[in-house]
């Protein structure tokens, strides 16, 4: 408040279970309570926690929102601005994520619209719709070049506050923290989060390059208490961060705090196993918790493979992660660059395979995938090469876990593909109806059926309950019938993805819907089993995090221990596994697989000695 009152934008940073959203809504209460006639904005990162604030929050003055719904009510009315800044846009060689087919325009390539430029849920740029990934690069470019806008903005909020910062994209901290001061008006702009936190790629992380003693710079809070973990626990994660940003956490001052009793704080419980069998569900009987308890138990892995299984989304999973003809085409694409192999602009996949000559090994995982799937493989030889040499097959285009909220399917810099991104849209959608929340489901649908009578309600209800209970229709045949039923229209961003990606769509289609709902299920926290990037902003009361890369080189569990190897392949693992660990609010348990001494001797000075256990 002292901030606040010297006209100077902040950052409260706090740790994992700090009370980072009870400070939000405290200052929200007491800016307008000394300021009763200004307007306060409050933008979060999905509709749970707008629904969240609101509820804590009741006041005229104070308007919560997402980040998206924020910059398009500020940007909206502004349709002449609005045109002119899509057609730059547009006609920008260094702008990849906004085009159109013909490339470039004219200036007045929208004015024939018989709408406005619209937002919603889908992308048809022809016709002046965007959707939240095109929103937020053409709002960065309106108050770039619009001061006029700067001022508005300014004049209408006195107080504009964020929250989860670390998780917003650059160009939003732009906006509030470069292109604002274009206006001499005065406003102040607070965050809140944590950057430690920050584990998702497109997400600013920090406000390093902001922060400062200087009047024009953000002026950090540090929040150094735990309200959510036993004491083993924080004290593990303040040994975690201690060389990130030295925030340092103890335990809360509120007696009534979840890791409070009888005005203590709770020690928890610490456990780190490891065994050289991989032999997971020794340490599962060991610990004797209820896993079917999905509410109070969760088992957080780095990689989906292995709970694909056991989840029941293997044939997705296979596709996107283990597609050994697209394998094929990158080794003879990497052949044809290093050899400087001329190849003709009509040649099909086949011919080009000929032309190259590659020999393939029956015994390697693409030999036998051709062999076992030759029918595949004589489809995808009659594709174009120009074509198919651009498709790119890869598990997170399936289940990114860029944050996701069920009501808000398509969030931005998700890598999920459009087919997957479509589907998604099909089952929250059917959610939205089922979970009777009949306002928000016409918004997203543009649904044509407006309940003007009995039999329309009827329809709409059977047309649902048709795509509910899905038996053994394909994941093609229920695109189809949500479209022709209004449920979810088929837009751009997938008729665009078929006619690119024709031997991927060719491959998805033939799944059960079935499948797709239990990976949404899996995805929307409906199973025991999490990713450890899925996880974040929840808690329960037992957490087992298996370490485990996966495969994957962007992050090395044994780096960890040892402080070794690339400083930012350290720096996400230290952050993932901090984010893990911190979701324990009574029990934590860590397993490794066959650590090096090394990593054992870590764990000890981390967990204490006490706490190691050896399976084998």
């Amino acid at each position: 408040m002292e901030h606040i009152k010297n006209g100077n934008n902040f950052l409260l940073s706090g740790g994992a279970g700090s009370g980072k959203t009870y400070s939000l809504v405290q200052v929200i209460k007491q800016v307008i309570e000394d300021n009763p006639t200004s307007k306060v904005a409050c933008m979060t990162y999905t509709n749970a926690a707008v629904k969240e604030i609101e509820e804590r929050v009741n006041h005229d003055n104070l308007n919560v929102t997402t980040i998206h719904d924020f910059l398009w009510d500020n940007i909206k009315h502004f349709q002449k601005e609005l045109k002119s800044t899509l057609v730059k846009l547009i006609n920008d060689v260094d702008v990849t994520k906004i085009k159109i087919e013909n490339g470039t325009v004219p200036f007045d390539y929208f004015d024939s619209l018989e709408d406005e430029i619209q937002y919603k849920e889908y992308l048809r740029l022809k016709e002046g719709i965007i959707s939240h990934d095109e929103l937020l690069i053409v709002a960065n470019s309106m108050f770039q070049r619009f001061p006029k806008l700067c001022d508005i903005l300014k004049d209408r909020y006195q107080f504009i506050f964020i929250d989860e910062y670390q998780d917003t994209h650059k160009e939003v901290i732009e906006i509030f923290l470069t292109h604002l001061n274009q206006s001499k008006k005065k406003n102040i702009i607070g965050f809140f989060g944590d950057a430690m936190q920050s584990i998702y790629p497109d997400g600013i992380g920090n406000l390093d390059d902001y922060k400062g003693d200087e009047d024009e710079k953000v002026k950090e809070v540090k929040k150094e208490q735990n309200r959510r973990n036993p004491k083993l626990i924080y004290e593990l994660a303040n040994r975690l961060r201690v060389n990130a940003d030295g925030l340092i956490q103890t335990h809360s001052d509120d007696n009534n705090a979840p890791n409070m009793s009888d005005g203590t704080v709770k020690d928890g419980n610490l456990k780190f196993a490891y065994s050289s069998d991989g032999n997971l569900q020794t340490f599962r009987d060991y610990l004797g918790w209820n896993f079917s308890d999905s509410k109070q138990t969760k088992e957080l892995n780095l990689t989906h493979n292995l709970i694909a299984g056991k989840a029941g989304f293997r044939s997705l999973m296979e596709i996107y992660d283990r597609d050994r003809i697209t394998e094929l085409k990158n080794k003879i694409t990497k052949k044809i660059k290093e050899d400087n192999i001329e190849i003709a602009e009509e040649a099909t996949f086949g011919e080009v395979i000929d032309q190259v000559n590659l020999a393939v090994n029956p015994s390697t995982q693409i030999g036998q995938f051709l062999t076992q799937n030759n029918d595949l493989y004589l489809t995808a030889r009659n594709y174009p090469f120009t074509v198919f040499r651009k498709i790119y097959l890869d598990k997170d285009q399936l289940l990114d876990d860029k944050k996701q909220d069920k009501e808000d399917e398509n969030k931005k810099g998700s890598k999920r593909d459009h087919l997957i991104k479509h589907l998604f849209k099909v089952q929250n959608n059917i959610s939205l109806y089922q979970n009777k929340q009949y306002n928000e489901f016409l918004r997203v649908t543009d649904f044509r059926y407006k309940f003007k009578s009995i039999e329309e309600k009827r329809v709409l209800q059977k047309n649902i309950n048709e795509l509910v209970n899905v038996e053994n229709k394909t994941i093609e045949q229920i695109i189809t019938e949500a479209n022709v039923k209004g449920i979810c229209l088929v837009d751009d961003n997938l008729m665009r993805f078929i006619a690119e990606k024709e031997y991927v769509y060719n491959r998805v289609k033939n799944v059960r819907f079935s499948e797709f709902q239990k990976l949404y299920n899996y995805l929307e926290g409906a199973t025991p089993f999490s990713t450890q990037h899925k996880t974040k902003g929840d808690e329960f009361n037992n957490v087992l995090v298996i370490l485990d890369n996966g495969k994957w080189n962007q992050y090395n569990f044994e780096s960890l221990f040892l402080n070794s190897g690339t400083e930012s392949v350290l720096e996400r693992t230290q952050k993932i596994f901090y984010v893990c660990c911190t979701r324990a609010k009574e029990n934590l348990a860590v397993y490794y697989h066959n650590p090096k001494p090394a990593v054992i001797e870590k764990a000890k000075e981390l967990f204490g000695p006490g706490n190691v256990v050896c399976l084998d």
